[in-house]
């Protein structure tokens, strides 16, 4: 007994079996979280170290080499990078992905402790993160008013910041761009040097005296006193009173040599919002910007809401003027996100239902049918739930997939059973019965090779393998689940509910009613009339089977390959870089300017945030920002209430002609993403490596004035200009040593007359700050007034500078990288519109390959490389593992088939169809218009998974009529009748549950379009083909079977096996489809001959080419080859 027949005789426990796995999915529903991307802990991790004021060479040479040596001595590293930029060293470590991160990040906090004692003087203690998609930011909070940027600074500090940190599921708060109170101690160098002191004097008078220390316990037997020695001082006029020396009596105070300022930090940063109302600017305002990331393994909805919640109540707190704008929040994303999906899954299940009426026309069939999607969909959140996925892009998208997948083994099902009691006027309960088995070993076949499919992309290795094994496996999930609902639930709701209406009778053969349609009928006969001149003229269709699979390769080439497809996402990025030696003012000068133009310009503007300086990483000091940068991120209104017409990607445009009128400016207009910041941007990059920086720089012009002269970019940029001017200063060693000064102390003495330095914190209440010492700006702004500086001798009290060294004007470079402890620079751009990531790297690979053919080649000297970085790399990478995953399905496939029909040959015919559907893919996606991505190529998986199943069935219905008696070719030809509706059904509820994603606009729309564009296109184009490509080979497969048996050279015995024609009776129990042939039923036919099915024979065939079964096996089977 199968388990179909239990769940027939057994409805009430079928439905306890159906509904445990439901309802436990549903509780999981509500536990899954929500999130923009899978939880993936990538094996990276930085180390970002600061030393102020230093230069990029310096920072290269004292802090970035020595941590790349002894980082480079753990095992497991699979890249190795780094950058040097003023003030800054970034260390990036890839670890392979065999190797636990925990376990490497430990290890390079290990290696780093034992280098930090071999740092410069002045270095900030290292600090090692690692990377992970919980820890991408989830909200941006830009804090305004109408008042010095200082207050608004502490208001955001004290009122918003520490309030928000303490929001369930918050992780850190991240600020920047406002001014951070400091007490700044600044010294006149003539009054420094008419005392007779040196700026090192001043800097240990103010750490020693500036400070508050225990000094242990006093027991005076029945209590006890904690002592204290109190020597913080807490306000200006204490530091202006703070005592340096005493000379003669006469204390010299900090007054005397200066002056002590509350103020605040060197200002290198600048941040201000514009809001827009019913597209009016309401004035730009100083501005500060909260960056707030989750904790790991939050849901990123509910942590969004209470911070909405949390954000409400302290507003109520805040002076008038001081305001509150969310520019950023992915929370929105993902809620629009999953409503458009919610709403494209209702959508898709209501056009698979009315494919279903459509063909059946029965509304008990529709209702049965359709229970299969929530029965399947619902227990897959369970699976989702144990195995730690949430509700992402990803998972949703698997879901969506799901749904026409799902539908299918139940309509098969079903479908026959329907047949049956249409056909041979069978009752509910034995149709049930005999219709599940005899499409049993087809649907098993089908689910069983299809989860095949996506389970590789479940175990796929790389960074996408680790992204994207969510959607893989919950894919298959869904697909068993099917299965098992298509054994169970689907026979036993046919047995006690499913009938005929009057019209169609009862208790004999009828005829087909839901095939009577004209339309049917017209189908029905049409392909008949193609199977048989495809059956006829053979060699035509291996001829047209062979155009089109060589025709892959000319179609590949046309259609162009990007990484992922661009969304519209309601907001962009316009960067761009100042000529080195802008000021800070300049560069707002020049910011302001543009911000006007694109308040012209640019329509439906939400939010305008302008960044300037600020720092590219959150470990770097904000007196370390690199005031040449600038960044204005615009925030665009909702799709939904847009003007007509306007999009992100024609306004980005616009901001790029903008930008064409600033040619001294290097810039770029981005899409925000959040595994990208702005000088970052461009979504093709590529690194030229070698040991000579200037070489370096020559190479990455050229290369990037031959990518300009070709059209195909923008955006273009360099990572590296040697053109930062620089003041150095030449030591003389032997004035130096004459006059008893070390180079040391001349170093220490500028960095902080010039550069400052920190020295101390004083207290303010419970909060502490920085204590800054510095020369005044008068000393510190030109050659000769550093040439008139003085520096501690041990010889000769102070020394002007200009007795011991020469300054020399040069330029230098704005910043290092190095990838694998070797000097790179990296070539950025953005294709343009036409222009696929894939066809940019092909074009650039023939610019830069020693072998290439191409007249502009680009010749790299010996000890120079190039080597793609960033989304061109991972698109190679995805190549090569989507390679393997569909060589491991199609393998897995064939040998499932293999098992499941007892048979090495029948595969090879089921699986001659996929060679011809994936042309029509990529045809498809040349008529769209649209580039292979990501995304379209889960569709062609699930392309080639559909076009199997359409087989299965085929081959299936061929070996059960000839096990019934019939010869090969009437075989063939009842069998592809009979399956052709099922296979219209499932083809067209597939495409159906692929039009709303199709045509979809809401967000991460881009996405969900190519995959089921692939789909849609492949499926309509291929159909014809591929349904006469199987019965084909099928011949010639089962005639050289026949031949291979005849030849004298056999590899296997068979045993005895009995022939079964027409008048043959079998020798062991045949499968339902023979049970039927031979029963009492006078079945209908056309003229008298043979065996009909409904609709009759088209032609009386007489039996010839016997099938055989060998003894002891299902008749449903084939010999063995």
């Amino acid at each position: 007994m199968t388990v179909s027949d239990i769940c027939i005789k057994r409805p009430v426990f079928t439905w306890v079996l159906m509904m445990i796995p439901v309802v436990l999915g549903s509780l999981s529903y509500l536990e899954l979280g929500v999130d923009l991307f899978p939880n993936v802990d990538f094996p990276v991790c930085a180390v970002v170290t600061t030393l102020p004021n230093a230069s990029v060479e310096e920072i290269e040479s004292t802090v970035t080499k020595p941590i790349e040596d002894v980082i480079n001595q753990i095992s497991g590293i699979d890249e190795l990078r780094s950058q040097s930029l003023e003030g800054t060293s970034i260390v990036t470590v890839q670890f392979d992905l065999s190797k636990p991160l925990d376990v490497g990040v430990q290890e390079v906090r290990d290696k780093v402790g034992i280098v930090v004692n071999q740092l410069p003087e002045g270095t900030e203690t290292p600090v090692v993160s690692r990377f992970s998609t919980d820890e991408i930011p989830i909200m941006t909070i830009a804090v305004s008013g109408r008042r010095d940027l200082r207050e608004v600074t502490e208001i955001a500090r004290r009122q918003i910041k520490e309030r928000l940190e303490t929001v369930s599921g918050v992780g850190t708060v991240g600020l920047s761009g406002g001014k951070v109170r400091a007490m700044n101690i600044v010294i006149d160098a003539d009054k420094l040097d008419a005392y007779g002191l040196s700026i090192e004097e001043v800097r240990q008078a103010l750490a020693r005296q500036n400070v508050e220390t225990p000094g242990g316990r006093i027991d005076q037997g029945e209590r006890e006193l904690v002592l204290r020695t109190l020597g913080r001082l807490e306000t200006e006029q204490e530091f202006n009173d703070l005592i340096v020396v005493n000379r003669g009596g006469y204390p010299v105070k900090i007054r005397d040599l200066g002056y002590a300022e509350d103020s605040n930090e060197e200002v290198r940063t600048l941040a201000r919002l514009e809001v827009f109302e019913n597209g009016i600017s309401q004035g730009a305002k100083n501005a500060v910007s909260l960056t707030i990331q989750k904790q790991a393994g939050s849901n990123v909805v509910a942590v969004a809401d209470e911070i909405f919640k949390r954000l409400e109540k302290i507003k109520a707190s805040l002076p008038d003027d001081i305001e509150i704008a969310i520019t950023r929040d992915q929370s929105r994303f993902v809620r629009k996100s999953i409503e458009e999906v919610q709403f494209h899954m209702l959508l898709a299940a209501i056009l698979v239902s009315g494919t279903i009426y459509l063909f059946i026309r029965d509304w008990r069939t529709t209702v049965i049918a359709s229970l299969a999607v929530p029965t399947s969909i619902i227990p897959t959140f369970a699976f989702m739930y144990v195995m730690g996925f949430t509700l992402n892009n990803i998972t949703i998208l698997g879901l969506i997939l799901a749904i026409g997948i799902v539908i299918d083994d139940a309509i098969v099902v079903h479908e026959n059973i329907f047949r049956h009691m249409e056909e041979h006027g069978l009752d509910g309960y034995e149709a049930a019965r005999m219709g599940t088995r005899e499409i049993a070993l087809p649907v098993m076949a089908t689910s069983l090779s299809l989860i095949v499919i996506f389970l590789p992309i479940g175990f796929m290795g790389g960074i996408i393998g680790k992204f994207f094994s969510s959607f893989g496996l919950t894919v298959a999930f869904a697909v068993a689940m099917s299965l098992f609902v298509s054994f169970t639930l689907t026979p036993m709701l046919c047995s006690r509910f499913l009938k005929l209406d009057s019209s169609q009778g009862a208790g004999g053969p009828q005829k087909a009613k839901s095939k009577s349609g004209l339309i049917y009928r017209l189908v029905d006969g049409t392909y008949g009339l193609i199977l048989r001149f495809a059956l006829r003229f053979k060699f035509l269709v291996v001829l047209m089977t062979l155009v089109v699979v060589i025709a892959t390769y000319p179609l590949a080439l046309g259609v162009g390959f990007n990484l992922i497809p661009r969304d519209d996402q309601s907001e962009f990025e316009v960067v761009f870089t100042t000529p080195e030696g802008y000021t800070l003012k300049r560069t707002d000068e020049v910011t302001a300017e543009i911000e006007a133009r694109l308040r012209e310009q640019i329509r439906d503007m939400k939010y305008m945030y302008t960044s300037i300086g600020n720092a590219v990483s959150g470990g770097i000091a904000s007196s370390e920002g690199d005031v040449t940068k600038s960044s204005i991120y615009i925030r665009l209104k909702d799709l939904e209430e847009r003007s007509p017409g306007v999009t992100q990607f024609n306004q980005q445009e616009i901001a790029r002609k903008i930008l064409l009128d600033y040619p001294e400016l290097r810039s770029s207009v981005n899409d925000v993403s959040p595994f990208q910041g702005g000088s970052r941007g461009q979504t093709f990059q590529v690194n030229l490596a070698g040991p000579d920086l200037e070489k370096l720089e020559e190479l990455a012009r050229q290369l990037a004035d031959k990518l300009a002269a070709t059209g195909n970019v923008t955006d273009l940029d360099t990572s590296l200009t040697l053109r930062k001017p620089e003041l150095q200063v030449r030591v003389d060693r032997e004035a130096a040593s004459d006059l008893g000064v070390q180079v040391g102390v001349v170093a220490d003495s500028l960095r902080a007359l010039v550069g400052g330095i920190k020295v101390s914190k004083f207290r303010d209440g419970p909060e502490q700050y920085d204590v800054w010492l510095r020369a005044t700006k008068i000393d510190r702004q030109d050659e000769r007034a550093l040439l008139r500086l003085t520096i501690p001798s041990t010889m000769m009290g102070l020394v002007r500078l200009e007795s011991l060294a020469e300054l020399e004007f040069e330029l230098g470079p704005t910043e290092i990288e190095r990838y694998n402890r070797e000097r790179i620079v990296t070539v950025l751009a953005n294709p343009k519109q036409g222009m696929a990531l894939g066809e940019l790297v092909k074009l650039t690979t023939s610019l830069l390959d020693p072998n290439s053919t191409n007249p502009d080649r680009l010749e790299l000297p010996p000890g120079y490389s190039f080597r793609f970085t960033g989304q061109a790399e991972t698109l190679a990478e995805l190549f090569r593992y989507f390679a393997i995953a569909f060589f491991l399905s199609v393998t897995f496939m064939y040998l499932i088939l293999a098992a499941q029909f007892e048979s090495w040959s029948q595969p090879v015919a089921i699986l001659m169809s996929l060679p011809v559907t994936v042309p029509f893919g990529l045809l498809s996606m040349i008529l769209f218009q649209t580039p292979m991505d990501l995304y379209a190529m889960f569709g062609l998986f699930m392309l080639v998974g559909i076009v199997k199943k359409n087989g299965i069935l085929q081959i299936d219905a061929t070996n059960q009529f000839r096990a019934a008696g019939m010869n090969r070719h009437q075989a063939i030809l009842e069998a592809n009748h009979t399956r052709l509706r099922p296979i219209l059904m499932t083809t067209f509820m597939l495409v159906a549950a692929m039009i709303p994603l199709a045509l979809g606009q809401g967000p991460g729309s881009g996405s969900r379009a190519s995959m089921a564009k692939v789909i849609i296109g492949g499926q309509v184009l291929s159909l014809v083909l591929a349904l006469v490509v199987t019965p084909v080979f099928y011949v010639y497969l089962d005639q050289l079977r026949n031949l291979m048996r005849k030849s004298p050279f056999r590899l296997t015995v068979e045993r005895q096996t009995h022939s079964l024609n027409a008048s043959d009776q079998p020798a062991r129990p045949v499968p339902v489809m023979a049970r039927v042939f031979e029963s009492s039923h006078s079945l209908p036919h056309d003229n008298g001959h043979g065996y009909g099915n409904g609709h009759g024979l088209r032609s009386p065939v007489e039996p010839s080419e016997p099938y055989e079964r060998p003894v002891g096996s299902s008749a449903a089977k084939s010999s063995a080859d």
